[in-house]
């Protein structure tokens, strides 16, 4: 009985209701939705970071829409895809970002990734070389990725199953992002 009660009422308080499109001097729709003030490249850091790489590469998308296609959301869209195991993607995205901005040392970096993900180990090591070269060798992780591209590559008579020496994935900014190389 108290169901039937609370629907009538519904019912009755529905039909009073003007229907929030009707402002009393006519019918109005919303107005389009302004500019977000979030920066959709530090959305997909956090999320990057946060292992949440579909979702950051929708953020570096959304930032790609409304910066356009710089070396910085060229370089983050590259790295999401890296992670998310789309290695062609990737390096041509990451490729575009270093003929944008050629002194950029991340961008470099993280195509060098890429190359050693896919088994170029000699274009790797070169890129890696023009990466610590663009930074002037003030990344420990750029200097430990080449290191470990130049090992690779001139012990490539031997590669241990066992090796889990990592690359590291940089950014622009704070933070780091690290991927497994399985070379």
């Amino acid at each position: 009985m108290r169901v039937i009660l609370l629907i009538v009422s519904l019912i009755a308080l529905a039909a009073c209701d003007t229907g929030g499109l009707n402002r009393g001097d006519g019918v109005y729709a919303p107005g389009v939705a302004g500019e977000s003030d979030i920066d959709g490249l530090i959305v997909g850091h956090r999320l990057m970071e946060a292992g949440e790489y579909e979702l950051a590469l929708r953020a570096y998308m959304r930032a790609a829409g409304q910066q356009g296609l710089n070396v910085d959301t060229l370089s983050a869209l590259g790295s999401a895809n890296l992670k998310l195991g789309r290695l062609g993607q990737a390096e041509e995205l990451l490729r575009r970002a270093t003929k944008e901005d050629e002194t950029f040392a991340a961008a470099w970096n993280n195509l060098g990734v890429v190359l050693m993900e896919r088994g170029e180990v000699y274009e790797a090591a070169e890129v890696f070389r023009i990466a610590y070269a663009t930074d002037n060798g003030n990344s420990d992780m750029i200097r430990d990725n080449l290191r470990l591209a130049l090992a690779k590559r001139d012990n490539s008579a031997y590669v241990d199953p066992n090796d889990n020496e990592t690359f590291q994935l940089v950014r622009r900014g704070t933070g780091d992002f690290l991927l497994l190389s399985d070379i």
